[in-house]
């Protein structure tokens, strides 16, 4: 494998070796589309690495479909992207990569009605949808309904429990007067391999969306998510595997109302990625939209989610902050964290205002800072600390 240096970062998937910011870091082949949103990544048993994405013209068009690219172990270069789904009667949205028992990918995703005259938000349509590798990401098979729920949404993939339970974090979508602001969270749960499922409600969960299920031990779950309000990470727990949930409360972490993404490392750390940055206004029906989308940032917890006393910028975009980060950065969000088998940390994100998907992978070590002895950034100014 060559991996370049970096001399400027090209749209054609090719690995590069960012020095300044001591990682490896590609912008994957962008394809004939306008929009590139949502990505998420996943480890095959070959040792590949998947990243797909829904793709089209504009976020709830009916030309909006799921594509994958594929980097192969060893090589320095993501493949061209592929369409999974093809459907150009509805628009389908927000993936999520899933390796079951079987050996099975699965490729799940939401898929709702294209928008129509004076109606922008069409979530309350949605259901959701599966296609199956066998293959390692080559080809996938037909379509078919998971859960036929109108009004579902995901973003993160389904988690095997240590007792063997499905979980999958969603939130449920409605047409009434709130809009977005009001939908709750819920979870779809499996004691037989994904057979059959069970619907268990968040309570008091209205604004709180995007539920990352982490185990922090057996049968202890928290559920980090991202907040209409703009203004917090919330968090949630359950101690029983996910039957009873307590009601969300906000964490130290800021939330803008866009997507974050949680897991449990192999150290035991909690990594959470997400935009540090939040603006919190009056509530109103449709919540939050303060598009502070920049930087990408990563933060570590080493007390179960309760502090994040290590936080690093991973993209900082323009290079703005404060209040010019509103109109000087352009937008870098939806960051989908995972940790390969070589506990290497990956990253993928939307890029620049969605013209593409950036990858990014780093070691722990790498977040932490103890690899050049650097400490870690200030998450109000970005400076690195000593």
């Amino acid at each position: 494998m060559s991996i370049k240096r970096l001399t400027g970062l090209t749209l054609d998937g090719q690995l590069y070796f960012n020095e300044e910011m001591n990682f490896t870091e590609a912008a994957l082949p962008p394809g004939p589309w306008k929009t590139a949103h949502a990505p998420a990544l996943l480890e095959t048993k070959a040792g590949t690495l998947l990243c797909c994405w829904f793709a089209g013209s504009f976020e709830g068009g009916t030309d909006i479909n799921i594509v994958v690219s594929r980097l192969l172990k060893g090589a320095d270069k993501w493949e061209e992207p592929i369409y999974i789904s093809n459907n150009d009667d509805f628009s389908d949205q927000n993936p999520s990569l899933f390796l079951a028992p079987s050996g099975e990918i699965w490729a799940m995703y939401t898929s709702q009605l294209g928008r129509i005259p004076g109606k922008d938000n069409m979530q309350y349509t949605s259901i959701i949808k599966k296609q199956i590798s066998v293959d390692d990401g080559k080809t996938w098979s037909s379509p078919e309904i998971v859960f036929p729920e109108e009004g579902t949404f995901a973003r993160q993939p389904i988690q095997i429990l240590s007792n063997g339970r499905w979980i999958i974090g969603n939130w449920i979508c409605t047409d009434g007067e709130k809009g977005l602001a009001g939908d709750p969270s819920a979870f779809r749960i499996s004691d037989n391999d994904g057979k059959s499922w069970k619907r268990v409600d968040m309570p008091k969960s209205n604004g709180r969306v995007h539920p990352n299920v982490v185990e922090l031990e057996d049968g202890h779950l928290i559920a980090l998510m991202r907040s209409r309000e703009a203004d917090y990470i919330y968090v949630s727990e359950s101690k029983d595997y996910g039957d009873i949930w307590s009601e969300p409360v906000p964490t130290v972490l800021p939330n803008n109302n866009s997507s974050i993404s949680a897991l449990k490392l192999k150290s035991g750390r909690i990594a959470v990625a997400y935009n540090h940055s939040s603006a919190p206004v009056t509530y109103t029906k449709k919540g939050a939209w303060p598009g502070l989308r920049c930087p990408v940032t990563i933060a570590l917890s080493e007390d179960g989610g309760k502090t994040y006393p290590i936080i690093r910028h991973i993209e900082r975009g323009e290079g703005y902050f404060g209040d010019l980060n509103r109109s000087n950065n352009k937008q870098y969000e939806y960051p989908y964290l995972m940790q390969s088998l070589d506990e290497m940390l990956h990253l993928a994100y939307a890029y620049k205002t969605r013209i593409g998907v950036k990858w990014v992978t780093l070691s722990e070590e790498d977040v932490i800072g103890a690899s050049r002895g650097i400490g870690t950034y200030n998450p109000t100014s970005g400076e690195i600390s000593k």
